[in-house]
């Protein structure tokens, strides 16, 4: 949250909005934090903690941390090296990172910036041309990429006001451009980029994918539980569940909460090692991400907090940040009395006050809320038009 508390004070005004920018009123960005401290630690103690490993693997790959550099858009609104910044980083900690469609830089340079066996996934938009899909998922997998997050929470881009409030100059990706600059830059960066998401994307598309690609398929944006039972029923490899940071539909419940639903229903059929289930939105401390493994996520994506310390402080920033967390998750998995991941369970949790209804109430965050841009209501002039 201090990361964030600082790029609003340095960042430039537009690339502010865009970061942000929640949908609508903004409520579901903020429940996204707020469901984690629903949940409360039953902890284990006179547990041997002396050597704590947080190691894990994720679609295969080990991984220092069970997290991940989730896709972001635009990353040279906030530095103006972009992307290659959270690669370079995400090389120092081992941590993978999931290269986005709408990058600032081209795909290449992001790849080309990863050293040794560093390993990128690929977040895909569908573009109503499925050739360019195509090419651009073919490509991924000769570049190395090991796993496809499809975005399936997005046939068309939420009502971000704060962006919408500001005018877009800047060209952004050309990665998906499929014919001209035949664009409306009057209504925020997400707008003007968006153009080419299609609509009709469907489970239907599912076995196409699986007919182009030898990577894993993950889909991003699963918001329920029967849409998970029906992504092991097809065959994908995983599912994130994730509202698309409070940016989509308002008043999408947390990604947490839908977990807390979501695995039960996967061990009544026995089906919790078909698929792996992450998490995103709302991560800013290693509470968090305990708490969504103990529920049964294979990992968390974070997204904001690796923006905003790029955004104020460049790499040494984002490896700042990166480092926080792994020095929480080692005090917190000794505090819970866990030694490794496999260690953690539901049995030390208590999610009552997520399960028993909406409106459990929740303790003040005073950081949050410190770090919050509230929208604004518009001020009345003779010159206001509608």
């Amino acid at each position: 949250m201090d990361f964030e508390t600082v790029a609003r004070s340095v960042m430039k005004k537009t690339a502010w909005a865009y970061y942000s920018s929640g949908a609508d009123d903004e409520i579901t960005m903020r429940e996204n934090h707020n469901a984690f401290h629903k949940i409360w630690f039953r902890p284990r103690v006179l547990v041997n903690v002396e050597n704590v490993d947080f190691s894990t693997t994720m679609l295969g790959t080990k991984v220092s941390v069970p997290f991940y550099v989730t896709a972001t858009a635009l990353g040279k609104l906030g530095n103006p090296e972009g992307e290659v910044v959270l690669t370079r980083a995400a090389h120092k900690h081992n941590v993978i990172q999931m290269i986005p469609t709408l990058a600032s830089c081209s795909f290449d340079e992001i790849v080309d910036a990863k050293q040794g066996d560093q390993v990128q996934w690929l977040q895909l938009y569908v573009n109503k041309d499925r050739s360019i899909t195509k090419r651009i998922v073919q490509h991924a997998e000769a570049r190395g990429c090991k796993g496809l997050f499809i975005t399936v929470d997005a046939p068309q881009l939420g009502r971000r006001e704060k962006d919408m409030r500001s005018k877009f100059s800047d060209v952004g990706a050309s990665v998906q451009a499929s014919g001209g600059d035949e664009v409306d830059r009057s209504q925020g960066a997400a707008r003007a980029i968006s153009s080419f998401i299609d609509p009709s994307l469907s489970w239907k598309d599912i076995p196409w994918f699986k007919s182009i690609t030898k990577m894993p398929i993950i889909l991003k944006g699963v918001q329920c539980v029967e849409d998970v039972l029906r992504a092991v029923e097809v065959g994908v490899d995983g599912v994130v569940l994730s509202n698309h940071g409070g940016r989509q539909l308002e008043f999408a419940r947390s990604a947490i909460e839908v977990l807390a639903e979501v695995m039960p229903a996967l061990r009544e059929r026995g089906w919790e090692n078909k698929i792996e289930v992450y998490i995103d939105g709302g991560v800013r401390r290693a509470t968090d991400i305990l708490k969504a493994l103990c529920l049964g996520a294979k990992g968390v994506g974070i997204g904001r907090p690796f923006l905003f310390a790029m955004s104020t402080y460049g790499q040494p920033g984002v490896e700042r940040a990166m480092q926080l967390l792994k020095d929480e998750m080692e005090m917190n998995m000794r505090l819970i009395g866990a030694c490794k991941i496999e260690e953690l369970n539901p049995s030390l949790i208590d999610v009552r006050g997520l399960t028993g209804g909406h409106h459990a109430p929740v303790p003040s965050d005073t950081l949050t809320l410190g770090a919050y841009d509230p929208l604004q209501a518009p001020r009345f002039s003779e010159k206001s038009k509608l």
